[in-house]
This record gives structure tokens, sequence and C-alpha cells, in this order.
């Protein structure tokens, strides 16, 4: 009897300090805020988008996906999805007449799907990109609810379903190429660069141009910032933009919850080995 509870104490034990050295600062990544300027990303320009779809059918091209059949149309909004990476929607306004806009992933630099990711399938590069690692996902799909922009999706139909959104064409960048919808943009709608000059290119053209753009760079601060920055002549919120939410990266939200998390909680996965391991040689006997 003294041996069973000794080695109850001593599993126990070791579990509770591994679980608390494991335990919720260190278990969860949490972002921290970083220097962003040199990382890749891209600049679209409302303005000077004509809805051609070269981006559209340049990605469909590049990731073996059907080519676009739709065309953009005011009142049928589109959506990324497993075989588009990318869309171009087109809006009415009453005083700049028709806008067309560009969607995909927006590359977030804090982003929400990567916190939510349990296994870090979903993962932040170094050069910019969010991308998906298809050998270390397990299919949990937690990304796809957390991404405040609803750009992961998942191939219901497969039998092999993967997580599909733009990865900014990260082996193209790997290779010194540029992505290739910002590649085959012909109206120079799409500017690939480092972050920090895409927006001092995107403030000089605001400075110069004021009656052309509203004094605002999306993605600038939205959730913290994004790596997809846009420019526009109207407010955002009249091309569909979200606008509603905040500043903040969304990973802030939970910090507090993870760094809280009970004792208790840490310790029931070690209380459960050391009882089971305690139990483990009469059971045997038994």
């Amino acid at each position: 009897m003294k041996t069973t509870r000794r080695k109850f104490l001593q599993f126990t034990g070791v579990a509770a300090g591994a679980s608390i050295l494991l335990g919720p600062k260190n278990a969860f990544s949490v972002a921290v805020k970083k220097e962003t300027s040199q990382q890749y990303a891209m600049l679209i320009d409302t303005t000077r988008c004509n809805g051609c779809q070269a981006c559209e059918r340049a990605c469909s091209e590049k990731n073996g996906l059907p080519l676009p059949e739709k065309k953009p149309e005011v009142g049928s909004e589109r959506n990324t999805g497993p075989e588009a990476l990318t869309v171009v929607n087109a809006t009415a306004t009453n005083n700049k007449g028709l806008i067309f806009s560009k969607t995909q992933c927006m590359h977030c630099d804090q982003p929400a799907c990567v916190s939510a990711c349990l296994v870090n399938a979903m993962y932040k590069t170094a050069e910019g990109p969010v991308i998906w690692q298809e050998d270390k996902c397990m299919g949990c799909r937690y990304c796809m609810i957390a991404c405040p922009y609803d750009v992961p999706k998942f191939e219901y139909g497969s039998l092999n379903p993967k997580i599909r959104k733009c990865v900014m064409c990260y082996d193209r960048i790997g290779e010194g190429k540029m992505p290739a919808c910002a590649e085959a943009c012909p109206q120079e709608a799409i500017l690939f660069g480092r972050r920090g000059n895409l927006l001092d290119i995107a403030r000089r053209r605001i400075a110069d141009h004021l009656s052309e753009y509203v004094t605002h760079i999306y993605g600038e601060n939205e959730v913290g910032g994004t790596n997809m920055l846009y420019l526009a002549s109207v407010p955002f919120e009249q091309l569909g933009f979200r606008t509603d939410l905040g500043t903040t990266p969304y990973p802030e939200y939970t910090k507090t919850f993870l760094y809280s998390v009970p004792l208790a909680l840490l310790l029931a996965p070690a209380f459960m080995l050391g009882l089971r391991q305690a139990t483990k040689g009469r059971n045997d006997k038994d």
C-alpha cells in the first residue's frame, strides 16, 4: 500500500511539474508584436482595378484550380473557397461609379487562425505570408472559426480534404518571384514588395491625390495590421470590407484567459496520470 501511494505521488508530482512548465504560458503561443516593415506584402489599389480578373486566372492556373466562370457583377458577391483562392467583386457607388476589389487571405501580422491552431499547421512565416502545412493538420478546422475574414475553407467534397486559402505564393517568393496575381495584373493595381515600402507608396498616393482616395489604408492597423493593404476612393464599408474589427490583434483577446487558466485544470491531467500509474500494477494482478 505504501509503495502504491508513493508511486502515485511520484507520478503526480512529475506530471504536475511538466504541466506547469508547459502550461498555459508556454503551451499556447501568444503572438508578440514584431517589426513588420521588411515582411512581404501586397498593396491593392482599387482605383486602378478594372475587374479584368487576370489575377484570378493567374491564381487558378498556378494552383491547378478551375478558371473563373463568373464575372464580377453588382449585387452578386463572390466569396473565396477551395476552388477560388482570390476573387474580384464589383460595387456600385453613388459618386465614384463602379469599383472592383480583390479578396483573398489578409495574411494578418498576428493571425487568429494561427493562434487557434493546436498543432501549428497554420503558420505565420518570417517572410510575412500565412501558410497551411498539410503534414501537421489534424482537421479540427478551428482556423476557419477563428478567422475574422472567413478565409480558410475546407474541401468537404474531397476524399482527401485540405484547408485551402491564399498563401501569397510562398513557394514563388522563395524562388525570388512575385505572387502570380501581382505579376499578372495589367493595371498595376497590385503591388508586391516590403510592407514598409508599400505603406510609404500608399501614403504618398493619398497625399498627392487627396480627391481620389479616402485617407485610410485598410490593413495598416486592422486587427493589429495585415500584409494585404488596400487603397480606395470611398469608405471601405461601402465596398463590403469589415470595419468593425478594431486594431487589437485577435490573439490578444484570448491571452488573458490562457494565462489565468486555473491551476486545477493544469493538475487534472497530472492527477489522472498518477492515478493510472498507481493502479496499474494492481489491475495487472487482478
